[in-house]
């Protein structure tokens, strides 16, 4: 199990880059993470959801993603509270404070998963949640230490020398933990180095002797983790600082698409195929940012609360740009919770995402959504109508909505079902389809579209499944490997 001194240490990386590393060994690997939070979910073979993350290290793994790769996901809706999701399904909402004592009850169907992967696997890489030292949070846990004491499993702690502090943060975390805590942890390693690597090794020494604990190697930055999606909104702000240099687009302007980055952004890894494609500018908009005048392509992306965040737009003045945008002949493309937004009217009636509420939308779509019946959950696959050009993804939705445009979806399922809708003129449309970006076809589509011209990039999947390859390698090279597995039982 890899635990961190803190959040965003890089153990997500590690475990993705680990599992791709085995499983070129030829190990049957499998990935596992107790208690995840986050908005970037993933749906499985079994119609659930789990975090991005487990999803990314299941294609590490060469395996299909499952429900009991993360069997409890909370998913924020406020500042406050979250909905549960346990074995990939919502089991309902609770804030913050109430989870703490809903956590003990979890631990069974936690357990019970993580049966299942050790049942169909050579070694499972299990991942925790946040720091190993919140003892604050210790009682009932099933995230962190709770797990590994309850499950026996060895624990390596990852610090991020990066941010600074990582000798007091490693050492730290062996004094605030209770001793049979403590004594779960096998080893540590240090992640994100930059510089001279042997300039670090008096600092493992001294680690080493304070703790007591196996240093197991230092990892230097792995640039091309920004290749990788990610799950949470802090590295979402970072990808917009971040831009393709390496790769050039085969003549003509890039395309230029704007994304307002809304507070309760969900399944925001639908940009991640753009955000790498050397033909598109993607621009994500922070708050306070106007839309840049010469968009080609706004995109409102999904939402956990589409009315609170439908009022975040406007608080933002981004309802205005839009509608200049509109008027000007540009486009919007609506997905999930965006999609909602671009209708007539949004209503909650049973206050699902937040108080029962019914709101005006921008208008943009006849359309009329309401929050009720269950969460539809499912891998999809089709063409889009007008230029039947195929996409793959997935359904991960609240909501009926309905309307004239919706006699213009804007895509049919292989099932035969239609999705979405379509302004007369064709310039706004929307779906509840996430993920069809990453099909290289309907992403081409949607630049020839505008006028764009294709790049000599690889495809959106190879491009993934290289950068796996690389990181692997890459641990491989830094990491005592040979040690990580004989700690392992």
């Amino acid at each position: 199990m890899f635990m961190g001194t803190g959040s965003d240490v890089g153990k997500s990386l590690i475990v993705a880059g680990l599992c791709r590393l085995l499983s070129n060994r030829g190990l049957r690997v499998r990935p596992f993470k107790p208690q995840n939070m986050s908005n970037n979910a993933a749906v499985t073979v079994e119609g659930g959801e789990i975090g991005r993350a487990q999803a990314l290290q299941a294609l590490a793994c060469r395996v299909l993603p499952s429900v009991h790769m993360n069997p409890v996901l909370l998913k924020p809706q406020s500042s406050i509270g979250s909905q549960i999701i346990v074995q990939g399904q919502m089991q309902g909402n609770a804030k913050a404070r109430e989870f703490q004592t809903l956590k003990l009850g979890l631990m069974p169907a936690v357990l019970e998963s993580f049966a299942r992967m050790r049942a169909e696997a050579d070694i499972v890489l299990v991942e925790g949640a946040g720091s190993a030292s919140e003892i604050n949070l210790r009682a009932n846990d099933v995230a962190n230490m709770g797990f590994a004491r309850a499950a026996n499993v060895p624990v390596v702690l990852i610090g991020d020398i990066d941010r600074g502090g990582v000798i007091a943060s490693l050492v730290g975390t062996k004094t605030v933990l209770d001793p049979a805590d403590a004594a779960m942890i096998s080893g540590f390693l240090i992640n994100r180095m930059r510089g001279d690597v042997s300039l670090f090794t008096d600092g493992v020494v001294a680690i080493e002797r304070m703790t007591d604990w196996r240093g197991l190697g230092i990892v230097p930055f792995f640039d091309d983790a920004a290749k990788l999606p990610a799950e949470d909104t802090l590295a979402l702000r970072e990808a917009a600082r971040w831009r393709i240099t390496s790769l050039k687009a085969r003549g003509g302007r890039r395309i230029k698409f704007a994304v307002p980055v809304l507070p309760r952004i969900a399944n925001f890894d639908d940009l991640d195929p753009l955000r790498l494609d050397p033909s598109v500018d993607l621009r994500l908009l922070q708050s306070g940012e106007p839309l840049p005048p010469d968009t080609d392509l706004v995109i409102l992306p999904g939402s956990k609360a589409t009315i609170a965040d439908l009022a975040a737009l406007r608080a933002n003045g981004w309802d205005h740009d839009i509608h200049a945008h509109v008027r000007r002949g540009g486009r919007v493309l609506g997905l999930c919770g965006g999609y909602q937004m671009l209708g007539q009217t949004i209503s909650d009636p049973g206050g699902i995402e937040g108080a029962a509420a019914t709101v005006a939308g921008l208008g943009l779509l006849a359309v009329d959504t309401v929050l009720t019946g269950a969460k539809q959950l499912r891998a999809v696959m089709g063409v889009t109508v007008a230029d039947q050009v195929p996409f793959t993804g997935y359904e991960m939705h609240v909501g009926q909505t309905s309307g004239v445009d919706r006699v213009r979806p804007l895509v049919r399922f292989a099932d035969g079902r239609t999705d979405g809708a379509a302004s007369l003129d064709g310039r706004v449309s929307g779906t509840y389809a996430h993920g069809f970006f990453a099909h290289d076809r309907q992403r081409q589509a949607w630049v020839n579209r505008l006028g764009g011209l294709l790049s000599d990039s690889p495809g959106y999947e190879a491009t993934i499944d290289a950068t796996l390859d690389g990181l692997a390698k890459h641990l491989e090279t830094h990491l005592d490997i040979a040690a990580l597995l004989n700690l392992a039982r």
